[in-house]
């Protein structure tokens, strides 16, 4: 049972920042949890035995006892129920609401428009030399709008001095933009000064990509 007392299981790939917000959370709220390797590069989200974890074929997934939740927004929002410690969404509902929409504008309007399959459909059809400027069209527009939202709003971290929702799905995406994508961040000051802020946190720091089990080794 989900109350059991067994360790929680993350399957989850080293850079995918999907998998990477549901490392966050699980970091912040202190839950100790198995990582289990995806390998999305060699396709092994399409093994039968991984399709029954998660029918899309995607990670992450997250097992609880008996309990199986994929998709990172359904993953965050149920370790927030069962796992009330540092809570991640605030009791302010203008907030909590603004919090919410943050997390939307990332999972929805910018990371499926960068994410492996996409990127690969692109480079089959269209050519290796349009993966870039698609992905940082996209990311940019969705940063113009996350920058005017922040404005007035942020504290330290996204929507003030405590880290909530909004920080979970934006630290990933930052760091894909600066790292992965070449996204000139100083048009976004916002961003750019939240993104050092989460590079100090531990929580965050251990989430990172590179810090991962299943993360190549530096030459």
């Amino acid at each position: 049972m989900g109350d059991s007392g067994e360790k929680l299981t993350l399957y989850s790939y080293w850079r995918s920042s999907c998998s990477q917000r549901a490392r966050i959370a699980l970091n912040l709220k202190g839950l100790d949890y198995e990582y289990k390797a995806v390998n999305l590069l060699k396709g092994e989200q399409l093994n039968p035995e991984f399709e029954k974890i998660n029918p899309v074929k995607y990670v992450p997934a997250l097992v609880d006892g008996d309990i199986v939740v994929a998709d990172s927004f359904a993953i965050i929002l149920y370790l927030e129920d069962k796992y009330p410690q540092n809570p991640l969404l605030p009791q302010d509902l203008k907030k909590k609401a603004l919090n919410l929409q943050i997390a939307s504008i990332v999972s929805s309007g910018i990371q499926p428009l960068q994410n492996l399959p996409v990127l690969q459909y692109i480079e089959e059809n269209l050519g290796s030399e349009k993966k870039l400027p698609w992905t940082q069209l996209h990311i940019n527009k969705g940063f113009t709008a996350l920058e005017k939202l922040l404005a007035g709003v942020a504290g330290k971290y996204a929507t003030g001095d405590e880290v909530l929702l909004g920080d979970v799905f934006l630290a990933p995406q930052i760091y894909a933009g600066v790292k992965r994508f070449a996204i000139d961040m100083s048009n976004y000051p916002t961003l750019a000064r939240l993104h050092e802020a989460y590079m100090e946190l531990p929580a965050f720091q251990a989430a990172l990509p590179e810090r991962q089990p299943d993360a190549p080794s530096s030459p």
